[in-house]
C-alpha cells in the first residue's frame, strides 16, 4: 500500500465510520439492542476475515488480556446502544456531535484516573467542546426529546472514552484487530439474551442495514484503519478521521432531511475541530499513548 492508497483506505474507513448513524436510523424496525447484536456479529466475521488473511500472528491471551478485553466489551456494547438510542430519539446530527465530545471526557478521565495534569491545550480542548455542545443543544428543557437524545448521546461519547482508556492501558499487548475482534464477540453475547426474543421482528430489509453496520461501519473500516497506519503519520489519520462527523451529518441531511441549524453548524465546526486537535496532540506525543479517535 503506497501513501496515496494508504491516504483513500483512510477517507473510505473515516466516511464507513460516519455512516454509522445513518444505516442505523435506516434499520427502522429493530431496536438499539438488536442493531447493536447484529453489528457486532457481523463484525466479529469480517475481522476474523481480515486477521486470516493479512493480520499477524494470533497472540496468547493472559487472565489480564481477557479481563481487560471483557472490560472494553461491555463498555463497547454500552457506548453502542447508547449511540443508537441517540439516532432513533434525535436523529443523526445531534447523536453523532454528542459522541464526538469524548476528546473532552478523556482530557478529563485521564486527569482524575491517571493523575495527569491537564495541559493549557488540553483545556482549550475542553472549552471549546463544551461551547459546541451549548450551540449544538435544540432547547435546554429536560423534556425535549432532542435534548434527551443529545445525553444518550454524551454518555456513548463518555462510555467511548472509558473504552479509549481501557485500550490504552493494554496497547501493545495484542494486534489491534484481535483486540477489536474479542470485543465485538463480547459485544454480541452481551446483547444476546436482550436482543434474541425481537429477532424474528426485524424486517428483511433492516438485516441489509445491520449487516452493512457490521461488515463496512465496523470490520471493513477499521481494518481500513489499522492498515493504513502503516503508511500514513498518526497526526495525519487524525485530521482524516476528523472529517467522520462531517460526512455522518451530510449523507443524513441528503437521505432525512435533517437539515442542520445555523447554531449547529457553528457547535459541530468547534467540537469537529477539536476532534482533530486532541489526535494531533496525541499523534504528537508518543510518550502517551491515547490511541488515535475512530469511529461510533
Amino acid at each position: 500500500m503506497n501513501h496515496r492508497t494508504a491516504l483513500g483506505a483512510l477517507h473510505i474507513g473515516a466516511l464507513f465510520f460516519g455512516l454509522t448513524g445513518v444505516f442505523g436510523k435506516l434499520a427502522a424496525s429493530a431496536s438499539p439492542a438488536i442493531i447493536v447484536f447484529g453489528r457486532a456479529a457481523f463484525a466479529v466475521l469480517a475481522l476474523t476475515l481480515f486477521a486470516s488473511l493479512t493480520g499477524p500472528g494470533w497472540q496468547r491471551l493472559s487472565g489480564r488480556d481477557m479481563r481487560r478485553l471483557l472490560l472494553g466489551g461491555v463498555l463497547l456494547a454500552g457506548h453502542w446502544v447508547s449511540f443508537f438510542i441517540a439516532v432513533k430519539v434525535a436523529g443523526v446530527a445531534i447523536a453523532t456531535l454528542g459522541f464526538a465530545s469524548f476528546p473532552a471526557f478523556t482530557v478529563i478521565l485521564e486527569g482524575l484516573l491517571f493523575r495527569e495534569r491537564i495541559r493549557r491545550n488540553e483545556a482549550v480542548l475542553v472549552v471549546l467542546v463544551s461551547i459546541g455542545l451549548v450551540l449544538v443543544t435544540p432547547s435546554f428543557d429536560l423534556a425535549s426529546e432532542a435534548t434527551g437524545g443529545l445525553l444518550w448521546a454524551l454518555l456513548s461519547g463518555l462510555l467511548f472514552s472509558l473504552l479509549s482508556l481501557t485500550n490504552r492501558a493494554g496497547s501493545g499487548r495484542l494486534p489491534a484487530v484481535q483486540a477489536a475482534l474479542w470485543q465485538n464477540l463480547v459485544v454480541g453475547l452481551c446483547l444476546l439474551p436482550v436482543a434474541a426474543p425481537g429477532l424474528a421482528t426485524v424486517a428483511p430489509g433492516d438485516w441489509l442495514w445491520i449487516a452493512l453496520l457490521g461488515i463496512f461501519c465496523t470490520g471493513v473500516a477499521h481494518s481500513l484503519f489499522v492498515a493504513s497506519l502503516a503508511v500514513i503519520k498518526a497526526r495525519t489519520a487524525a485530521v482524516v478521521f476528523g472529517m467522520e462527523p462531517v460526512y455522518g451529518i451530510a449523507v443524513a441531511w441528503v437521505v432525512f432531511a435533517e437539515t442542520p441549524t445555523l447554531r449547529m453548524l457553528l457547535g459541530g465546526a468547534l467540537i469537529i475541530f477539536a476532534i482533530v486537535l486532541s489526535s494531533r496532540l496525541a499523534a504528537e506525543q508518543p510518550g502517551k499513548p491515547r490511541a488515535v479517535a475512530e469511529g461510533a
